[in-house]
């Protein structure tokens, strides 16, 4: 039996404060309402630095550069009909201001504060390695 393999890959956004910014997932989406790290599908053909670069334009009006993109650690879970794999990257540096462009709810919280909100379960484990990190 074969599983689809899903890449996913997420940014932990920092900002001068230590604060992470996190979206909720909206509406008509599945998992709507949970809480996650920027970021989206990575394309056939594309990088997972490629993806972020577009999803964090697309989601958030943000222009970040890939050589601000620092991996941190990844994510490999099961779901029912899926396998996710998702690669965190840390970013500190980008050119805008962070304003959703999907009318998803936005927040910046403290690492220590992350475990708060209710993430799907392929996000949980990420938390412990920003709390160590900032």
């Amino acid at each position: 039996m074969s599983v689809r393999l899903v890449l996913v890959a997420a940014c932990a956004l920092i900002d001068a404060d230590g604060r992470v910014l996190i979206a909720q997932r909206p509406l008509g989406k599945s998992m709507a309402g949970l809480w996650e790290f920027p970021g989206g599908k990575v394309e056939p053909g594309e990088r997972p630095e490629q993806c972020l670069i577009r999803e964090l334009k697309e989601e958030l009006g943000i222009a970040v550069r890939e050589e601000c993109l620092a991996p941190l650690t990844f994510a490999s879970h099961s779901y029912p009909d899926f396998h996710l794999l998702m690669p965190l990257y840390v970013c500190r540096r980008w050119e805008g201001i962070v304003i959703a462009q999907e009318q998803q709810a936005l927040k910046w919280v403290r690492p220590g504060e992350l475990k708060n909100y209710p993430m799907p379960p392929a996000d949980e484990p990420l938390i412990s390695h920003l709390t160590t990190l900032v």
